[in-house]
């Protein structure tokens, strides 16, 4: 069984599948009013200041949708493409 967030959640995990520095350090999902996100994240320094970069894709863009469908809360990350858009063997974890 995989684990489904609930709405206006989400995870990340650390990209172990990470090959160039243009690649998502971290990467995840979440549940944002009901719509599924695949999540990116990058540690940034500007100023001598860390921060977090974040990009959001919806799951149901990568199939070429235009309208976003419901998740159940929480659709699990098991399918996760890479943040280069080519389909993978699933989430570094």
């Amino acid at each position: 069984m995989s684990y489904e967030h609930k709405d206006n959640t989400g995870s990340l995990f650390k990209n172990d599948k990470r090959t160039k520095d243009t690649q998502a350090q971290a990467v995840g999902s979440a549940v944002i009013d009901g719509v599924a996100y695949w999540m990116d994240a990058w540690t940034n320094e500007k100023n001598g200041a860390k921060y977090q970069s974040l990009k959001f894709r919806r799951k149901d863009n990568q199939a070429g949708t235009k309208e976003p469908s419901r998740a159940t809360p929480g659709k699990a990350f098991r399918d996760y493409p890479s943040s280069s858009g080519a389909e993978d063997d699933g989430p570094p974890f």
